[in-house]
Formats: C-alpha cells, structure tokens, sequence
C-alpha cells in the first residue's frame, strides 16, 4: 500500500487506516484479529482507535493483538483522548485528565508510546493553550511522537494549529473528521486551514456510515448496522432523499468502471486534496478487504467531477469572495 507523509511531516502512514470504533463491543476478539492481520498484510500501517471505544475494550483487544499477531514497530498507533461518556459533560480537555488519560491507554495498548495522540474534541471550558500543552508534554516525555486534533471546526484547527506553530511546542500533524461524498463540510473551513497550517487530513466515515456502498438502497439489511439498535441512529441521518441521489450517482460510476460504489467512494475521498489517509471501520474481515483492494483504482477525472457535482455542498459568503456572489 502507497504510504503517505501525515501533514508537514516525516511521519509516513499508510493511505488507508484501519478503524477500531466497534472493537470490543460489536467486533469481538477473532474478529479484530482478522481484520488486522489482514491489514497489515495488504501493507497497511495505521491503526486509529480511542480511549473510548468499546470503553476502553479496543485498546485492550489491540493492545493483545499486537503482543501475538503483528509486531509493533509495524504499526502507526493512533488513539485519542478527551472524550469523556458523561451525560453532563461530553469533553474534558483539562491537562490532567488528558495527561491521566494517555498513561491510562498506553496502559491498555501494552506499549510505551503512541505514533499520533491526538485531542478526540474541542473543550470549550478548558482553556485551549492547556490542551494543546498537554500534547506538548506527551511529545516531550516520548509517550507520544506526533500530535494532532480530532472534531475540529475551521476557526478552532486554525487557532490550535497556528498556536503549536510558535515556540518550542509541538506542530499539529493531523486532524480527524468526518469527510465523504455524503458530508463534505469540512471543505467549508476546516480544510483549506489544513492546507494552509500544513495538516494532513485523516477522514472517518469516509464511506458516509456505510450508505455509500449502496446496501441500503432497498431497505436496511439486517446484519448492517442500521439494523442495530446501537449504530442505527449513526446511520439514520444518511438514509434522506439527497443522499440517495449521490448514492445513485456513486453505483452509475462504478457501474461504468466495473467496479463497486464503496470502491468509487473511497477512492474518491482518498485522493482529494488535503487528504492523507481516509479510516476505515469494518464488521469483519471480508468487508476490510474488500475496501483495501481499492489501492489499484484511481477514478478519472470526468468521474470526480460528475461525484463533484452532484454532492457539492452549498457554500456562500463568506466562504466565496463577495464580489462572484
């Protein structure tokens, strides 16, 4: 699998992650262990997961899978801390619990740091310099190499962005967010601050919750995950009128390419500017490779801008000079 640099960076990942969202609750051990040894076999390097996932469980499940399946060193580790299950407060950006919170995974991941740590969200009570130190302090003490931000909106990648550029501190590698055909609104402002502050983009969901593959065109299979009761609410947002006619437009290109839509989809967002590494989530290993079997295909340019088109998002002032409106 083509590696790619993350940001302006030496930090080279795989140009497909693996996601760990549902390990250790949906996805049991056999399962994952599948999954990721056929991932590293397809040459992928980046394994992305969280201090919440699973409560802590996906981090267990890598953490064992890594000390019997694939050697460490192999992999680019991701995780992400910040996000607290709380039903008063959803984000805890405060230092200490950052800082608490890392030893915590690194505790569970059985290894002594990650490749990227990243703030899993934006804090607005915890002033924003506290948590970006706390990446600062993670990079310094080699419990972390790289930093990054997740769930950032434009001005806040930006403000974070700009501030690590300044003094001794940590330049921001990368930053994780939902990007797709069917939820392009990162190209709004988070984007183009990417670009400009030199970060790579990491996109999850790229396969709009799995509405892009085109399963749910005839109702909702009942081993999908808008069939669970869990995951179907995740989904739900996705199942409108408007996103059916992407999907449609997804399945005619890959009709003429003879290939599949989730190959067109994910090719799609791969290689879109600002683009290191879109992360894929699977139920089992069969559906992971068959997503890593996209590596070969490169869509031409008048399907880009056919999928352009018809999924474009409206964006006006003040995203557009005045003056073309």
């Amino acid at each position: 699998m083509e590696q790619r640099h993350l940001g302006r960076t030496g930090l080279r990942v795989s140009r497909v992650g693996l996601g760990t969202l549902t390990w250790g609750r949906d996805t049991d051990e056999h399962d994952a262990a599948e999954q990721l040894k056929a991932f590293w076999d397809a040459g992928g390097t980046l394994v992305d997961t969280a201090d919440v996932y699973g409560g802590g469980e996906a981090e267990y499940l890598l953490g064992r899978l890594m000390e019997r399946l694939v050697p460490r060193q192999d992999l680019v580790l991701s995780t992400k801390a910040g996000s607290v299950p709380e039903p008063d407060r959803r984000t805890d950006g405060s230092r200490g619990h950052l800082l608490a919170a890392l030893d915590a995974s690194l505790a569970r991941l059985g290894t002594d740091h990650v490749d990227l740590w990243q703030l899993h969200a934006f804090d607005p009570h915890t002033p924003l310099e506290e948590s970006l130190q706390a990446l600062d302090i993670a990079v310094r003490s080699g419990r972390a190499r790289y930093a990054g931000v997740a769930n950032f909106c434009g001005w806040q990648l930006a403000k974070a962005g700009t501030w690590q550029l300044g003094g001794d501190r940590t330049r921001l590698a990368g930053a994780q967010l939902e990007y797709s055909l069917l939820q392009r609104g990162v190209e709004r402002e988070v984007l183009p601050a990417a670009l400009d502050l030199g970060i790579g983009l990491l996109p999850s969901s790229p396969l709009g919750r799995g509405v892009l593959t085109g399963k749910y065109r005839s109702g909702t299979p009942s081993d999908s995950r808008g069939a669970s009761e869990t995951m179907a609410p995740f989904v739900e947002p996705y199942l409108d009128d408007a996103a059916s006619r992407i999907v449609d437009a997804v399945t005619t290109a890959a009709d003429g390419l003879a290939t599949t839509p989730l190959h067109v989809a994910l090719a799609w967002v791969r290689d879109r500017p600002g683009v290191t590494a879109p992360i894929v989530g699977a139920r089992t290993a069969r559906q992971l490779t068959a997503a890593l079997s996209v590596e070969t295909l490169s869509l031409p340019d008048e399907i880009c801008r056919a999928l352009d088109d018809v999924s474009a998002p409206v964006h006006r002032y003040p995203d557009h000079d005045w003056s073309t409106l």
